[in-house]
């Protein structure tokens, strides 16, 4: 039995980002290039497994980012897992406005221009499967090509709009 989907939303959006702060996330910097070989980057914390077969990550990203039209338009894209020694990287690549690579410690994919976190926590290559509409963001799924087993530490989570490791 089908339950009917409510036509109206059910929380205001002030609500609805009051109540995401108690679900703790992993910290993300996801990266790309564009066709013109130009690098770009945002901080992301909903990233979320999707399926075995095929292996496809789940990344969302905001119609209003600087770096939505080249991710959407990009062909692939490495999601690099942050731990605790991240936190600066994690708000330098939430600011708008800056060079979010600047001064960073990124390398390039082994035989490609996609920037990696040199000293990730992980990191996994992705092939664009698809993008898809939801709401204000559009969700870029992932299939996952390559991973690489970075350095060890504790990872970094975002819960109740700051940062925490687990214990």
């Amino acid at each position: 039995m089908n339950t009917p989907v409510p036509t109206t939303p059910l929380a205001r959006a002030e609500h609805f980002r009051d109540a995401m702060a108690l679900l703790p996330a992993a910290l993300t910097i996801v990266t790309t290039t564009d066709d013109e070989g130009r690098r770009w980057g945002f901080t992301a914390s909903s990233v979320v497994s999707v399926s075995l077969d095929p292996p496809l990550l789940l990344v969302a990203i905001s119609h209003s980012s600087s770096c939505h039209e080249a991710f959407v338009s990009a062909r692939e894209f490495v999601v690099n897992v942050l731990d605790d020694r991240h936190r600066a990287l994690a708000r330098a690549f939430a600011r708008h406005g800056v060079d979010r690579f600047a001064g960073q410690k990124f390398a390039r994919w082994p035989g490609t221009a996609l920037p990696v976190l040199a000293d990730a926590h992980a990191a996994y290559r992705c092939l664009r499967h698809a993008v898809l509409p939801a709401g204000d963001h559009d969700l870029l799924l992932g299939a996952l090509g390559e991973v690489e087993a970075g350095c060890p530490g504790t990872p970094l989570l975002w819960f109740r709009r700051t940062f925490h490791t687990p214990r």
